[in-house]
């Protein structure tokens, strides 16, 4: 039967189905036509992007062009290819992602390499006394606190999240890459599961909501469509979730720990002014993207 099928569809090679989806997607303006593509269809016949071009030959079963044509139909209909394949790299790490996480973006790398700049080399750490505490809230999938884990492997992490089910692609996404052991996960709304007053931690992480409310539907369909809107939405001004982060982490930072926020690329002046009015911060300092935007606010909290 199966050789019966391969037959039947001996016309639709790997190089021509390749090259007919790359045109079919130019003219529904998908961005990145052939690497969406090949991510597609290597997905559909569960091989590595490289075996298309090794196999560009081989014909496709009915079955594979089914499988196919259903992936293409989502892209079509602005699904993003990381929901559709269930999977996004970041920081050379293969992250499972679904519908109830926020697909990580590349500039949330500036915001690990911000604070790995902040926190010593694993060769430095010679006692457990000298390990640093950093929390992320808002964890989503993982990503960030699983990159900084991977890196500072003797510091001890905890990363939060208001929603279950996001907790639980994080720790997925941990113990995918042996770091379950790692990182603490809780469920907690931004402070609320950790005790006031417990200045326990060397350094607060988090990617919060900062955009508009009013202009997240006029954001691509493929995220306003389909990634969480409560992982965007930053409030009227886009800094609802900033200013109650750092008007409160104060209370949860070491005297001379950092806070550091991802924040929008014209937000810059307005997070200025809200850390000077809580006056519990000092050595601000912003982090350009690989745009060249400001991306990235660390500041130290005050003795």
């Amino acid at each position: 039967m199966q050789n019966q099928s391969r037959k039947n569809d001996s016309h639709w090679t790997i190089l021509k189905i390749l090259n007919w989806t790359t045109s079919y997607f130019k003219s529904h303006n998908i961005d990145s036509p052939r690497s969406t593509a090949e991510i597609l269809l290597a997905h559909a016949l569960k091989l590595k992007r490289i075996d298309l071009y090794l196999r560009y030959d081989q014909p496709l079963y009915s079955n594979e062009l089914t499988r196919f044509k259903a992936l293409i139909k989502k892209r079509i209909n602005r699904e993003p290819v990381a929901y559709i394949v269930r999977v996004k790299e970041f920081w050379s790490m293969d992250l499972t992602v679904t519908k109830d996480v926020l697909i990580p973006r590349p500039e949330t790398e500036c915001l690990v390499e911000t604070a790995l700049s902040l926190l010593p080399e694993n060769s430095n750490i010679r006692s457990t006394f000298e390990q640093k505490r950093i929390l992320e809230l808002g964890t989503g999938s993982g990503a960030v606190i699983l990159a900084l884990a991977s890196c500072r492997i003797n510091n001890l992490f905890f990363a939060s999240d208001i929603f279950i089910k996001s907790v639980a692609v994080a720790k997925h996404n941990a113990k995918c890459h042996a770091l379950d052991g790692a990182i603490n996960f809780f469920v907690g709304d931004w402070f609320s599961p950790v005790k006031k007053g417990n200045q326990s931690f060397d350094m607060i992480i988090s990617n919060p909501p900062y955009v508009q409310t009013q202009i997240i539907n006029k954001l691509q369909p493929e995220i306003y469509m389909y990634e969480p809107s409560r992982a965007l939405d930053g409030g009227i001004d886009g800094l609802h979730v900033i200013r109650h982060i750092i008007n409160n982490a104060q209370a949860y930072i070491k005297p001379h720990g950092y806070l550091l926020l991802e924040i929008g690329h014209a937000q810059k002046d307005e997070v200025v002014d809200i850390v000077n009015s809580c006056g519990d911060y000092d050595l601000i300092f912003f982090t350009k993207d690989y745009s060249g935007y400001d991306r990235v606010v660390q500041m130290r909290k005050k003795l």
